[in-house]
């Protein structure tokens, strides 16, 4: 579980006999970099999503849930490796446990989230899929919506249909986290490590970050870097997207069980309002 705790950044929990702090990131945000260059190859993708299965792996022991994977919240060291940081929206799960809140950035959120739960460790891969699928396309499958209704509608309809530009292994990759069941989606370090988009990719952090990721320096010199820096998501209403019930038409066709009653005037409470 070592290997994993490298790539992560700013990682306090009760997990850990003492809070644990990881190496400061200069280098910016995952984000600004995909705005700079719009897509990477597979290549770089590769490296990315071994270095954040990883982090996920690691997290996922422990039974802490993630629950905003998202390129703002991936920082990038000097050498261009990535840090997964944030954790203000995580929180843990007993073995078997499930959560209910309908949190994070609603472009990356599955299903399940997006429904009002039930779900679990899971529905990080999928926003992981979300993730890799916007690095390697240059934009989202699914564009954000307003309000989570519709976009768990628009997410339930879409076909997550692969472009025929990507590497079977790729594909393959992609549609196993991207699968709209949780119960068979791609949600394990171990089955994620044997896909063959990995076939030579060593799981192990130090081998992982020997090699400083040149696409990634050379873009740090790029001269809009600054300007991207400072650019947020098109859309602000959607960052740390948390319960917003209250502004959105909420049918309770779309609502897990657990909401369906629930009284809208505590809809921004914290977790353990649905716990």
């Amino acid at each position: 579980m070592g290997q994993g705790m490298c790539f992560l950044s700013r990682l306090v929990c009760d997990c850990a006999s003492s809070p644990t702090v990881c190496d400061y990131c200069s280098s910016g945000d995952l984000y600004t970099y995909w705005m700079l260059i719009g897509q990477f190859d597979e290549d770089a993708i590769r490296v990315f999503a071994a270095e954040l299965g990883c982090a996920l792996g690691f997290l996922h022991d422990f039974g802490i849930i993630h629950r905003d994977i998202k390129m703002e919240n991936i920082l990038l060291t000097d050498q261009g490796h990535l840090r997964l940081a944030d954790f203000g929206l995580s929180r843990r799960l007993e073995q078997g446990g499930r959560a209910f809140t309908i949190c994070g950035t609603i472009q990356y959120m599955a299903p399940e989230v997006l429904g009002g739960g039930p779900y679990s460790h899971a529905a990080d891969w999928w926003s992981l899929g979300i993730l890799l699928f916007s690095l390697a396309t240059g934009e989202f499958p699914v564009p954000p919506e307003r309000d989570h209704c519709s976009m768990l509608r628009r997410v339930r309809s879409f076909s997550y249909e692969m472009p025929r530009t990507f590497s079977p292994p790729l594909a393959l990759l992609l549609t196993e986290l991207l699968c709209k069941t949780p119960t068979r989606r791609l949600r394990t370090l171990e089955r994620f490590k044997r896909q063959t988009f990995f076939r030579g990719t060593p799981f192990d952090s130090h081998l992982l970050q020997k090699t400083p990721m040149e696409l990634i320096l050379e873009l740090k010199e790029h001269p809009d870097r600054p300007v991207k820096a400072q650019r947020g998501m098109e859309q602000d209403a959607f960052q740390n997207f948390d319960c917003d019930l209250l502004d959105s038409p909420v049918s309770t066709t779309d609502l897990s069980p657990a909401l369906v009653n629930f009284d809208l005037s505590r809809a921004t409470a914290t977790d353990a309002a649905f716990v």
